[in-house]
Protein backbone atom coordinates (compact mmCIF):
# COMPACT_ATOMS: atom_id res chain seq x y z
CA UNK A 1 0.00 0.00 0.00
CA UNK A 2 1.34 3.42 -0.87
CA UNK A 3 2.46 5.70 1.96
CA UNK A 4 0.02 8.38 0.79
CA UNK A 5 -2.96 6.06 1.07
CA UNK A 6 -1.83 4.62 4.43
CA UNK A 7 -1.34 8.05 5.96
CA UNK A 8 -4.61 9.43 4.59
CA UNK A 9 -6.63 6.46 5.81
CA UNK A 10 -4.87 6.65 9.18
CA UNK A 11 -5.80 10.32 9.58
CA UNK A 12 -9.42 9.64 8.64
CA UNK A 13 -9.59 6.66 10.99
CA UNK A 14 -8.20 8.63 13.92
CA UNK A 15 -10.62 11.49 13.21
CA UNK A 16 -13.61 9.12 13.19
CA UNK A 17 -12.38 7.35 16.34
CA UNK A 18 -12.09 10.70 18.13
CA UNK A 19 -15.29 12.27 16.79
CA UNK A 20 -17.65 9.51 17.95
CA UNK A 21 -16.88 10.00 21.66
CA UNK A 22 -16.77 13.79 21.25
CA UNK A 23 -20.21 13.83 19.65
CA UNK A 24 -21.65 11.55 22.32
CA UNK A 25 -19.93 12.83 25.46
CA UNK A 26 -19.31 16.57 25.06
CA UNK A 27 -22.33 18.39 26.53
CA UNK A 28 -22.46 21.16 23.94
CA UNK A 29 -25.33 21.76 21.55
CA UNK A 30 -23.13 23.35 18.90
CA UNK A 31 -22.00 20.91 16.20
CA UNK A 32 -19.29 23.25 14.79
CA UNK A 33 -17.68 23.52 18.24
CA UNK A 34 -17.73 19.74 18.61
CA UNK A 35 -16.16 19.37 15.16
CA UNK A 36 -13.40 21.82 16.06
CA UNK A 37 -12.70 19.92 19.30
CA UNK A 38 -12.55 16.65 17.36
CA UNK A 39 -10.24 18.08 14.71
CA UNK A 40 -7.79 19.45 17.27
CA UNK A 41 -7.72 16.25 19.34
CA UNK A 42 -7.35 14.01 16.28
CA UNK A 43 -4.54 16.20 14.90
CA UNK A 44 -2.59 15.87 18.16
CA UNK A 45 -3.15 12.10 18.30
CA UNK A 46 -2.20 11.68 14.63
CA UNK A 47 0.96 13.74 15.11
CA UNK A 48 2.29 11.16 17.55
CA UNK A 49 0.59 7.98 16.33
CA UNK A 50 1.33 8.35 12.61
CA UNK A 51 4.92 9.55 12.79
CA UNK A 52 6.36 6.53 10.98
CA UNK A 53 3.80 6.75 8.16
CA UNK A 54 4.34 10.51 7.87
CA UNK A 55 8.10 9.93 7.52
CA UNK A 56 7.47 7.29 4.82
CA UNK A 57 5.23 9.75 2.96
CA UNK A 58 7.84 12.50 3.20
CA UNK A 59 10.51 10.13 1.88
CA UNK A 60 8.29 9.13 -1.04
CA UNK A 61 7.67 12.79 -1.92
CA UNK A 62 11.39 13.61 -1.65
CA UNK A 63 12.36 10.69 -3.88
CA UNK A 64 9.81 11.74 -6.47
CA UNK A 65 11.08 15.31 -6.46
CA UNK A 66 14.67 14.12 -6.92
CA UNK A 67 13.66 11.88 -9.83
CA UNK A 68 11.83 14.77 -11.49
CA UNK A 69 14.83 17.08 -11.03
CA UNK A 70 17.20 14.49 -12.51
CA UNK A 71 14.87 13.92 -15.45
CA UNK A 72 14.57 17.67 -15.96
CA UNK A 73 18.37 18.05 -15.98
CA UNK A 74 18.67 15.16 -18.45
CA UNK A 75 16.06 16.66 -20.76
CA UNK A 76 17.62 20.12 -20.62
CA UNK A 77 21.04 18.74 -21.49
CA UNK A 78 19.51 16.74 -24.36
CA UNK A 79 17.78 19.87 -25.66
CA UNK A 80 21.03 21.81 -25.40
CA UNK A 81 22.73 19.14 -27.51
CA UNK A 82 25.09 17.89 -24.84
CA UNK A 83 26.01 14.21 -24.79
CA UNK A 84 25.77 12.29 -21.54
CA UNK A 85 29.42 11.17 -21.88
CA UNK A 86 30.68 14.74 -22.21
CA UNK A 87 28.85 16.05 -19.16
CA UNK A 88 30.61 16.17 -15.85
CA UNK A 89 28.39 15.17 -12.91
CA UNK A 90 27.29 17.96 -10.63
CA UNK A 91 28.91 17.04 -7.34
CA UNK A 92 26.77 19.34 -5.18
CA UNK A 93 23.32 18.74 -6.69
CA UNK A 94 23.39 14.94 -6.93
CA UNK A 95 23.97 14.39 -3.23
CA UNK A 96 21.26 14.79 -0.56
Amino acid sequence: MSPTLKYSLGRIGIFVAVMIPVLLLVPLDSLPVKLMIGIVISAVVAFFALRRWRDELAQQLTDGARRRQAEQRRLRSALAGEDEEQRQPDSDTDRP
